[in-house]
């Protein structure tokens, strides 16, 4: 058993009463020692035996309940409980250009291990959340799929390199599509997807905006590289050249990465050597609502308070306060009684109004308690709206009907993902005050981002309808092949009966048939031996293969190219790197 105090400071409060007490007591030794200031001789014709006597000692009780009190608001505990997990679903999906020149080394070491040490900075900034992995080059391949276990990405990125992947190439497109299609597969439509490359194609550039712009997510893309480039070494030595055998220098054009990121909504930044980079790709948008925590399948262990048993000790104690003129011996107790962050008591009503405890409580920080404290609707909205309970904002401002009221209310909508409302809010502000200018702004930037909405829902509305004709499509020709198919193996059977029935008759002789099958079983029996030893053979060689996460993902991606290319999805790529 352990014993674990889970607010230590309060522990402080035991040195004022160790003070207080001692002080106490030399005042009350002061008080009836007569002696010291009475000659010995006259003491005892001035003070009586009676008079020696002394009222009962109060100062121990004191002392035990200023202990016991001080003990129970540190919050003593014995005991872990289990508390479930929730996270925030903050996805974020990495995409990771695999194409050969990101081995260029015009940032050293190159491109690519510049790339893999920022997205290990960046799995260590983030402390919840769902991340995922794809790499790219001729095509797509989806490393890690949505998780927030961090350290198993970043145990990959090390084995990720330009070599390992099947298809030479720079398919960014492609990679965006696969990184929306694991956001929706996920059920997650506000996702985020960063682009780290050193280069997209205008076809791609294209190809990624319609993608984002029906998707629903947004898009972040970090440049790796510089404006001068560098060469692309080989493995065997010397460096990639074109057809025309002149050494290729890719270099970082950042201006087409800034365009696709301000057409998909997003942002663009070149790769810097802190954390800024970071920290303004992964900004949320300030018109974003709060986002939904996500239940993890695993519990943590936390403290349980057992302070309350304490406080049962102090029960006998109370009970003596109903004496006449002890009542005096509550107030150290008060002092000591734990306190709330922020709580409209009696003590608090006789001094100050409500809305001054809401607005103590707002410069506090104490959101959440403001908002309850406040008498004023608006200012209760307010505080309702910095503690991100927008819903309740809205609650508040709806109790006015003033131009400030209605824009306010449009200001909680927006946060909470109510643009429709939001608009007519805005629109019943500018009815009261047409000079209002944020609102109008406010009011356009809404229309705008609705517009874009419906364009998404209606893209999307039809990307299912063609999906769903495509598929009836290839169920019908699947049904046809079937029918083909059967048709043929009818007329195969028949004519094999025909055949059959032209040739002459043979018979065995007495005893053949059984010596065949004897024949049969002996090989049967000689096979399953030798099928037996070749399986123990295959299990003690695959228990000799090294875990290599590299080996391991180069079969992955071949295997899914090798699949794409049978269902005819095979692209040509411009260039070679």
């Amino acid at each position: 058993m352990e014993l674990h105090l889970m607010r230590p400071q309060w522990l402080w409060v035991l040195a004022p009463a160790l003070l207080i007490t001692l002080l106490l007591w030399r005042q009350r030794d002061r008080l009836g020692s007569w002696n010291q200031v009475i000659a010995a001789e006259l003491l005892p014709f001035l003070v009586s035996p009676r008079g020696e006597a002394r009222g009962p000692n109060l100062l121990p009780f004191i002392l035990v309940g200023w202990l016991l009190a001080g003990l129970a608001a540190s919050g003593p505990s014995w005991q872990k409980i289990p508390q479930p997990v929730h996270q925030k679903q903050d996805a974020l999906v990495l995409v990771l250009d695999l194409s050969y020149s990101m081995k260029s080394g015009d940032l050293a070491p190159s491109r690519l291990d510049r790339a893999r040490q920022k997205l290990l900075d960046l799995l260590s900034l983030r402390k919840e959340g769902q991340t995922g992995l794809i790499a790219y080059a001729g095509d797509a391949h989806i490393v890690t799929p949505l998780t927030d276990d961090t350290p198993t990405i970043a145990n990959l990125l090390p084995a990720l390199s330009p070599d390992m992947m099947p298809v030479p190439g720079s398919d960014a497109a492609a990679a965006v599509n696969e990184a929306v299609a694991l956001l929706q597969s996920a059920g997650i439509r506000d996702g985020k997807v960063l682009l780290i490359t050193d280069g997209v194609s205008a076809a791609d550039s294209s190809a990624i905006a319609r993608i984002m712009a029906r998707s629903g997510a947004t898009l972040a893309i970090m440049g790796v590289g510089t404006a001068t480039g560098a060469p692309i070494p080989l493995p065997r030595g010397g460096f990639l050249k074109d057809r025309d055998g002149a050494i290729v220098m890719p270099s970082l054009d950042e201006a087409p990465l800034a365009a696709l990121a301000s057409a998909a909504g997003g942002i663009y930044m070149p790769m810097q050597i802190d954390d800024s980079d970071l920290t303004a790709v992964l900004a949320e948008s300030p018109l974003a609502g709060r986002q939904p925590t996500l239940a993890l399948d695993r519990t943590a262990d936390t403290w349980e308070d057992q302070g309350y048993l304490l406080v049962l000790l102090l029960l006998p104690l109370a009970l003596a306060l109903f004496r006449r003129g002890w009542i005096v011996c509550l107030l150290p107790m008060l002092l000591l009684a734990q306190p709330q962050p922020v709580r409209a008591d009696a003590w608090d009503d006789l001094w100050l109004t409500r809305d001054q405890q809401g607005q103590r409580a707002l410069q506090q920080g104490d959101n959440e308690a403001a908002a309850e404290l406040f008498d004023s609707p608006a200012w209760a909205g307010t505080a309702a709206y910095k503690a991100e309970d927008f819903e309740g904002a809205d609650e508040y401002f709806a109790r006015g009907d003033d131009a400030d009221s209605w824009y306010n209310r449009g200001n909680a909508l927006a946060r909470a993902g109510k643009l429709d409302e939001a608009i007519k809010a805005y629109q019943e502000s500018l009815d009261r005050a047409p000079d209002r200018d944020d609102a109008r702004d406010n009011l356009a930037l809404l229309e705008q981002l609705k517009e874009q909405q419906e364009k998404q829902d209606q893209q999307q509305n039809q990307d299912q309808q063609q999906n769903q004709d495509q598929q009836q499509n290839q169920d019908q020709q699947q049904n046809q092949d079937q029918q083909q198919n059967q048709d043929q193996q009818q007329n195969r059977d028949q004519q094999q009966n025909q055949d059959q029935q032209q040739k002459p008759e043979e018979q065995q002789e007495p005893g053949e048939q059984q010596l065949a099958e004897a024949e049969s079983q002996q090989q049967q029996a000689e096979v399953d031996p030798e099928s037996r030893e070749r399986d123990q053979a295959m299990e003690q060689w695959l228990r000799r293969v090294p875990d290599d996460p590299s080996g391991l993902l180069r079969e992955k991606f071949r295997y899914e190219s090798y699949q794409r290319q049978q269902q005819g999805a095979e692209r040509d790529n411009e260039t070679y790197w």
